[in-house]
């Protein structure tokens, strides 16, 4: 698909002082032939540190005569921070916790035994992460039936979602909404995995599948731009953490 022509020069970031008065927030920009980037909807982008706006920065740098929107995904997680979850926390923070009341982590399949076998052994530990991080024990079945789980438990994921600013909390909607699982985002956002372990247990079920029967090719091709797309969330969040 073809992109916008490159229409700037020069990328450069710079550091913009707070202003009370105006209730404008210190930050970073990004500035093109000295003109900050903006978001979607017009509001100039702020960024939190200095690293992201050197990452997003260089991400304007290496565009070539088109500017492809589907290769700046720091830049667009940033614009969905500023854009989407700074005004609208609390529905962003729902639309995650969603993930926790029905997490793949929870449903198990009741054979062949391989597969079985390799669910327990990566998704217990993590659930077992997620009881002794955050108080939050989740119920485990098998089958497709839904899985009532505790208040208690998702109060407990509803505090530690909401405990991440609205950059972090960008990148944590779209890890749980590319892996299926909030209790994986989660690991993902606090580096209790990296992005190949993540992916590797969200979707353990279709790389065992794969294995089994052979790989399709349209379904290989998906499965590697959405491990591509994680690898870029990942290092959003990992910028994030410092």
């Amino acid at each position: 698909m073809n992109g916008r022509k490159r229409f700037y020069r020069e990328v450069s970031v710079d550091f913009l002082t707070p202003l009370e008065g105006e209730g404008r927030a210190g930050g970073y920009q990004v500035l093109l032939d000295g003109k900050p980037i903006r978001t979607p909807s017009g509001a100039v982008s702020i960024l939190p540190t200095t690293s992201l706006a050197d990452a997003v920065a260089e991400e304007w740098r290496a565009q070539g005569d088109k500017i492809r929107p589907a290769t700046m995904i720091l830049t667009k997680l940033a614009n969905t921070a500023i854009d989407r979850v700074a005004p609208n926390r609390q529905a962003v923070i729902a639309q995650i916790l969603a993930f926790g009341k029905s997490d793949s982590l929870c449903y198990r399949a009741e054979a062949p035994e391989a597969l079985v076998g390799r669910q327990v052994a990566a998704w217990d530990p993590l659930l077992e992460w997620a009881r002794v991080r955050y108080g939050a024990e989740l119920h485990v079945a098998t089958g497709i039936g839904p899985i009532e789980q505790s208040p208690e438990a998702l109060q407990a994921l509803e505090r530690a979602i909401a405990g991440h600013g609205d950059f972090a909390l960008a990148g944590l909607h779209g890890a749980a909404t590319l892996l299926g699982s909030v209790i994986v985002a989660l690991a993902l956002s606090e580096g209790r995995l990296d992005a190949g372990e993540a992916f590797a247990a969200a979707y353990l079920d279709e790389i065992y599948q794969a294995e089994k029967w052979g790989r399709d090719q349209e379904a290989d091709r998906r499965l590697r731009n959405k491990a591509a797309e994680l690898t870029e969330i990942a290092r959003f969040l990992r910028i994030l953490r410092g």
